[in-house]
């Protein structure tokens, strides 16, 4: 699930966490619902003491069984040396002459914050000096730190916000550090724990939004104002600059800079996909865009807003399509085309590096990067060369120059790291190791006709000969949601823990998700759910028609929304699969909205609040549809206490209710974590191996109570 402005949202701070905990019982006058309806209502209190011993006791049955199992150990022990390899891809952030890097290794658990010469890194031999060492801090500190980030100011980049969380929440302190001197400025802006962004304006002037106590949140846990913070002044007593509602998703400050010029610009999130945007002219005063609702703002390129559509729009005599990339004049008040995808086309990602736009072009799900100039009023498109047909991934692009970097990888090539100058050359830079043999991997495409005659494409990878002799152990993955496109790629923990033992690994291109742009994300929305669900269905039953597998054989994962279509699976079509890994997923549907973050989402899946809506809800909520006298797939719950986007409360009462109707299962929860359920890379090892050796036992041994 995603925000405005970030890729990810999943978290809870403590002062939130206790306001939940608190308005439990109002939520349930509101919505009609009596505690006596549910006897699982007080799993719902993250930290409560009778809620985690409930959990620990759950981990402790599930993981004897899990770490007992022969594979455990192996699995384990692979997954550590591919998530903490030292010869990996150093992830490069561009930031003039240099690059800066977070990493983290069996070492530096917790991570190391560094930079090295653009040169030296492109040489090959980066010369590392470390600015922020977050195992040394979290020990000094006495305080359980994870980074989450920095917001650096241009063209030094010396200046810095450091977002600091505890435990993985998406709540954070931010804190201002001054890189030259290594130093947490002992009078420098700070900000208390919370969801929300701190952007410079200058030097000396913060655009915050944060918890600022009663009022200041909205419904979904997100700050509704952005203040104007200079420096020196008391953080209570600054002004406040723009002001949403309490019913909004939340308030979004965002700043760039160009030339010499910082441009600021506020989105104010109504629903999780309608925006307005609002833009700080000369006098400090942020004046309304008139951009569509369904729109996002990506950057500014020689004084023109760049906008993505998701929704057709007619400005003045001009007529765009959603998914259309156009280009406002803020002063003229005039919109121009800059890039029109065909039906088989979406863009994935936008970026604007000094003087160009660079554009992430799936075309039937194969990327492709073309970088576009604004010369002389026109709008010139390139092609970047690429190294062939694969998954790419813009990496980070030079605010003050045309070069950047992006990924290449397929399913059977590690990820390889491109540095393009600003000539628009192409240098490889770093190769991922291969770790796993890919001799005879294979992969496939195919499509599966939906319920409502949609054709859904999908992947199939495995060895060639596993594949030839059919019937095959398989995961088939899934997500469908927020417009996110799932694609394939190298993965090196499927590889070596699935591939070399036999398995198969499906990606179902399912509605909900980015794949084909926004129509494809929309045919799935609100009271068109189900189509997700059937899409995924689909593909099961084509995968078992052609004999890749069979029921018995057939496994699936997903997390966060994923995880709400893992539980679909689970109440919907039992019949299909023999594992299901359901991962931090949202899976009471009628209170959803009322946890966490979930208020974000009715954009997404409705407001069971509302009769109309509820109806087609409650249709598919996995909790709800759950039933004592049905047989179940034998399920694999993992989720964190930590992740403050969607709350562990859904797993853990969707467990606690498969127990008390007399169904298997296993059930892991992080005690910390976040949304990914690891907070470093130690964790996600961990939780790796587990996966794969429930999924071992289930497809492969056969299902073992």
């Amino acid at each position: 699930m995603v925000k405005p402005g970030e890729y990810s949202i999943w978290g809870i701070s403590e002062m939130l966490r206790k306001m939940v905990e608190a308005t439990v019982a109002a939520a349930l006058l509101v919505t009609g619902v009596q505690a006596q309806d549910d006897p699982f209502l007080w799993l719902e209190g993250v930290e409560d003491v009778r809620a985690l011993d409930w959990v620990r006791s759950q981990n402790a049955r599930s993981l004897a069984e899990l770490e007992g199992d022969d594979r455990f150990d192996a699995f384990h022990e692979a997954a550590l040396s591919i998530f903490n390899a030292e010869d990996r891809i150093a992830n490069p952030a561009l930031v003039g002459g240099k690059v800066r890097n977070f990493w983290q290794d069996a070492e530096h658990v917790r991570g190391i914050w560094r930079e090295a010469s653009l040169n030296s890194y492109l040489a090959g031999a980066p010369e590392w000096d470390v600015i922020l060492d977050y195992d040394a801090l979290a020990e000094t500190e006495g305080e359980n730190w994870v980074y989450k980030g920095s917001t650096c100011l241009a063209p030094d980049y010396d200046r810095c916000m450091i977002t600091l969380s505890r435990g993985g929440s998406d709540a954070a302190v931010r804190r201002e550090f001054t890189v030259s001197t290594r130093v947490f400025e002992a009078n420098g802006f700070e900000l208390p724990e919370s969801k929300g962004s701190a952007n410079w304006l200058d030097e000396d002037t913060l655009l915050v939004g944060v918890d600022f106590g009663d009022g200041t949140m909205t419904a979904s846990g997100y700050p509704r104002t952005t203040r104007l913070w200079k420096r020196g002044e008391n953080l209570d007593a600054t002004p406040v600059v723009f002001e949403g509602e309490e019913s909004d998703v939340g308030v979004w400050p965002f700043t760039t800079m160009r030339d010499s010029k910082t441009y600021a610009f506020v989105t104010r999130a109504v629903t999780f996909f309608e925006s307005e945007h609002f833009m700080m002219d000369a006098d400090g005063a942020f004046k309304k865009l008139p951009l569509p609702m369904k729109s996002d703002i990506q950057g500014v390129v020689d004084g023109l807003v760049i906008v993505s559509l998701q929704e057709s729009w007619k400005h003045g005599r001009e007529t765009f399509k959603s998914g259309d990339i156009v280009a406002f004049n803020p002063e003229k008040s005039k919109a121009e085309l800059v890039f029109s995808p065909n039906e088989s086309q979406a863009v994935r990602g936008v970026a604007t590096p000094e003087n160009a736009l660079l554009i992430d072009v799936l075309d039937n799900i194969v990327g492709k990067v073309r970088k576009i100039e604004h010369r002389r009023g026109k709008w010139v498109m390139s092609d970047i060369d690429l190294p062939g047909d694969g998954k790419v991934s813009l990496g980070s692009t030079n605010t003050y120059g045309d070069d950047f970097f992006l990924y290449f990888d397929s399913p059977i090539e590690p990820s390889t790291l491109y540095y393009i100058s600003p000539e628009g050359k192409r240098q490889s830079v770093k190769r991922s190791p291969d770790y796993f043999d890919a001799a005879g991997v294979a992969m496939e495409q195919y499509e599966a006709t939906s319920r409502d005659g949609t054709k859904v494409p999908y992947f199939v990878m495995g060895r060639h000969a596993v594949l030839e002799q059919g019937n095959a152990p398989v995961i088939q993955y899934g997500y469908g949601g927020f417009e996110i496109p799932i694609l394939p790629g190298y993965s090196g923990t499927i590889g070596k823990l699935w591939y070399e033992n036999g398995g198969v690994y499906v990606i179902a291109n399912i509605r909900g998700g980015g794949e084909f742009g926004p129509n494809w994300h929309q045919a799935a929305l609100k009271e068109n759910r189900q189509r997700a669900f059937d899409d995924f269905f689909a593909v099961s039953e084509d995968l078992i028609a052609r004999g890749v597998t069979s029921p018995g054989k057939l496994g699936a994962l997903g997390g966060s929304n994923g995880g709400l279509l893992m539980g679909v699976a689970l109440t919907q079509r039992p019949d299909l699969y023999n594992a299901l890994a359901i991962g931090v997923p949202l899976l009471d549907m009628l209170r959803y909205d009322k946890l966490l973050a979930g208020a974000s989402w009715v954009g997404e899946y409705g407001d069971p609040n509302i009769p109309e809506e509820r109806a087609f809800i409650e249709k598919y909520s996995p909790y709800q549809n759950l039933k004592e006298d049905s047989e179940y797939p034998r399920p694999f719950f993992f989720t964190s206490t930590k992740d403050d986007r969607v709350h562990p409360g859904h797993a853990r009462k969707m467990a606690a209710k498969m127990e008390d109707y007399g169904h298997s299962f296993l059930y892991y929860e992080n005690i910390e974590g976040g949304h990914g359920a690891a907070a470093n890379r130690n964790q996600a090892a961990y939780r790796t191996a587990l996966q794969y050796v429930y999924f071992s036992r289930q497809l492969m041994d056969g299902a073992q109570e």
